[in-house]
């Protein structure tokens, strides 16, 4: 599948990867918590990586850290609500709205969002409603064991892969039950979400096996602690490391890349569909 339905008569062509930019309006985000609290600075930030060369931007008002707190409702939709209905009067990119709540999806859908980007798979209360609701909006369907707080406790499979697949396996079919049609789904098997650090690189060395489920995939590792864990280094210190990372499921079949570095992981996409593809001057 090459081209997802968008509302407004709109569509995301995914013959070559596609840049997703992450603006966490929140205070806790392991990466750019506290960055872009106000609708003003996520605004500027939205555009900043438009010029990179984003064409998604991913919206979340809530940390998904290993122990990371929950969030209200209320809360949530005072961060993003605002942030995606700004960033609407001004462009017509592709937004998408990083969220489990199906309220939240709603609100933000109504503001704007293009794209439901779920770590929980639609399985929080009403979201698969909500979502059937809407049937020109694409959704990101992750993979995660356990729950933010402590899915890093001890996480566990008999058979990673196999054990994956079963899950989008099931909830493709949750989804299709409701009305929600499977060339809508996008996948994503979630780097740092009840894995640990040889579960991580087990995923990237052998992404393409996601190709068998034959439906959009979403790779999520951008500043990851699998590359500080693997190369002792902070956070703002693993760029190279993302771009690494985002080059191999790139190259292993990866339609969205969602980072923090926007610029540079688009420079790496370029210079290697130039490489495949050719250039013409």
């Amino acid at each position: 599948m090459t081209t997802l339905t968008l509302p407004r008569d709109r569509a995301l062509h995914l013959t070559v990867p596609q840049v997703m930019g992450i603006i966490n309006v929140t205070p806790d985000s392991f990466s750019d918590g506290g960055a872009y609290l106000t609708t003003g600075h996520a605004v500027e930030q939205a555009k900043v990586l438009l010029k990179q060369g984003a064409t998604i931007l991913d919206i979340g008002g809530e940390s998904t850290r290993p122990g990371a707190p929950d969030v209200t409702c209320e809360a949530e939709l005072k961060r993003v609500i605002p942030v995606i209905a700004a960033i609407r009067d001004v462009s017509d990119c592709v937004i998408s709205i990083d969220t489990s709540k199906a309220q939240v999806m709603e609100a933000a859908i109504e503001s704007g969002a293009d794209i439901i980007n779920d770590v929980r798979a639609l399985q929080e209360p009403n979201a698969l409603q909500v979502a059937a609701k809407y049937s020109d909006v694409p959704i990101c369907l992750m993979h995660m064991q356990g729950k933010p707080r402590t899915m890093q406790a001890n996480p566990s499979y008999v058979d990673l892969f196999g054990e994956v697949k079963a899950f989008f396996e099931q909830r493709i079919a949750a989804c299709e039950q409701v009305g929600i049609a499977k060339e809508r789904l996008i996948l994503d098997p979630g780097f740092g979400f009840g894995k640990s650090l040889a579960h991580n690189f087990s995923l990237l060395g052998e992404f393409e096996q996601f190709t068998q489920l034959k439906l959009p995939l979403l790779a999520g590792l951008s500043r990851k602690s699998m590359f500080g864990q693997l190369l002792n280094r902070e956070t703002d210190a693993r760029v190279a490391a993302s771009l690494a990372g985002a080059l191999l499921c790139a190259q292993q079949g990866a339609n969205i890349i969602r980072v923090h570095d926007v610029q540079e992981t688009a420079d790496v996409l370029n210079v290697w569909h130039a490489a495949r593809n050719g250039v013409t001057l």
